[in-house]
Parts: structure tokens; C-alpha cells; sequence
């Protein structure tokens, strides 16, 4: 697919006895958010750590960009991984350092700006991301929100094409993971970013999705659109709307069109 900045194609991986992915097809589209989806240990991490070529599939290819991120080494997988920004769990800030010199690390790291610069990036993307007067505390001192958007900002800072967030709402409450919602929501579409959010908040993620891919026994199902997961005739996937959806979720197209009906 000319489009796809990501590809899977008849990917399959083991450890050990335990097969988790088995010839598995799927394309992410540039662009666009594309949640993953599934019960825990079908893969989703996995899936990301593929991506990243921090795991090689023991068959098939990941293709990102058009070429296959398993077949590289060194230089050019470490030229490759400059194309993602990477949002954890636990946002994987170092405690040592302050909000400033954790979001600075990147561009320190990776590039050779003077000072200056360095500190007029940083500070202009703490105040797009709410982080303003802020750049001089320690993680300790900050919320669980805060540190999600710290981890956030630093990801952004080398101008990724692609960011990937593993589990990104963990350990927030229903009001703090909304509000990373909309965070996430405002910066794809201020900064342009393919994203692929994996994460278990149903239904609440699929309203920042365009598109939807659900892992299981295996195997991984494409759906354009968070409304096509509703409407499948799919035995596997109807019990999956019940289970985390339940009878009265509807997304928030389907509500417009049930209202307007």
C-alpha cells in the first residue's frame, strides 16, 4: 500500500513453545492514529517492539517506510529508529535529571545545536505541551499527568514522522487519562505524526482512533474506522465488543447518526 508508513507482512513470532504473532498482515497509514487493541498477551507490546527492530520476527517482514527494519544493524537501524518517538508506560524519565535536562537529552544526544538553541527548543515545546514554568522541577515532584507530558515532549523533541505509546494512560485516573487523550489528539494534528497508540482503555481509546487493529490468538484484524469494529459479523470480534464495549457503547459517529436518525 503506497500509503503505509508501516507494514506487517506474514509476521510471525515465538518464544519458546508460546507462539504470539502467526502470519500476521496489517498496514498503518501515515498520518493517521491507529490504536492496537487485544487481551493482554496477545501481542500488542510485542507488536511495538517489532516496529522499533528491537525484536526480529522469526518469519515475515516489518517494513517501515518501504524497507525492512529486521534486516538492519547498527548504523542503519540506529538511523532507521530516528523516525519514531517513543511514549512508555511509565514515561521513562530519569529521576536525576530535571524536566528541562530530561527533554533536552534527545536533541544533546542526537544532534549538535549550540546551547542556545537547544534551550529555545525545549522551552518552546514545554509551553505547547501546558509544561511551562515547570522546567526546573524533578519528576518526584511531579503528578502522574505532568510526567506523562514531560515523556511526551521529549519524544517530540527530534520531530518524529512516527510515535508509538505503549500502554499510555497506565496508573492515571479516568479524568487524568482523558485529559492525555486530548493532548494526544491536539499534538497529531498540530505536528502531523503517524501515531500507533497501544492500549486496553477501551472503549475510551477509540475515540482518538482512525483506525483500529484488534490482536488475538494470534492473528491481527484491520478495521478503517473504530465504527466497523461494531458493525463486524465476526464471531471473535462481536465477543470482543461485548466484553469491552458492552450493549450501550456507542462511538461517537454512531451517536451523531443515531441522534440524527
Amino acid at each position: 500500500m503506497s500509503n503505509s508508513v508501516i507494514e506487517f507482512e506474514q509476521v510471525s513470532k515465538s518464544f519458546g513453545s508460546q507462539q504470539v504473532l502467526s502470519g500476521v498482515d496489517f498496514a498503518i497509514k501515515g498520518g493517521r492514529t491507529t490504536v492496537i487493541a487485544g487481551a493482554s498477551g496477545q501481542g500488542k507490546s510485542v507488536t511495538l517492539k517489532l516496529i522499533l527492530g528491537l525484536l526480529k520476527p522469526d518469519s515475515g517482514r516489518v517494513l517501515v517506510k518501504g524497507r525492512d527494519i529486521s534486516r538492519m544493524r547498527g548504523r542503519r537501524l540506529n538511523e532507521m529508529r530516528m523516525n519514531f518517538g517513543v511514549l512508555f508506560q511509565g514515561g521513562a524519565l530519569l529521576d536525576s535529571l530535571s524536566v528541562f535536562a530530561n527533554v533536552a537529552l534527545p536533541l544533546e544526544e542526537r544532534t549538535s545545536l549550540a546551547a542556545g538553541e537547544v534551550r529555545q527548543r525545549v522551552m518552546q515545546i514545554l509551553e505547547q505541551l501546558g509544561l511551562s514554568g515547570h522546567e526546573e522541577k524533578y519528576p518526584a515532584q511531579l503528578s502522574g499527568g505532568m510526567k506523562k507530558r514531560v515523556g511526551l515532549a521529549r519524544a517530540l523533541m527530534l520531530q518524529p514522522e512516527i510515535m508509538l505509546f505503549d500502554e499510555p494512560t497506565t496508573g492515571l485516573d479516568p479524568e487524568k487519562a482523558m485529559e492525555i487523550y486530548r493532548l494526544f489528539l491536539e499534538t497529531q494534528q498540530k505536528f502531523g505524526y503517524t501515531a500507533v497508540i497501544v492500549s486496553h482503555d477501551i472503549p475510551k481509546i477509540f475515540n482518538l482512533a482512525d483506525q483500529v487493529i484488534i490482536m488475538g490468538q494470534g492473528g491481527a484484524k484491520y478495521f478503517p474506522s473504530p465504527e466497523d469494529i461494531q458493525r463486524s459479523s465476526d464471531p471473535d470480534i462481536r465477543e470482543f465488543v461485548r466484553i469491552t464495549m458492552g450493549d450501550i457503547y456507542l462511538s461517537k459517529t454512531m451517536e451523531n447518526d443515531y441522534e440524527q436518525s
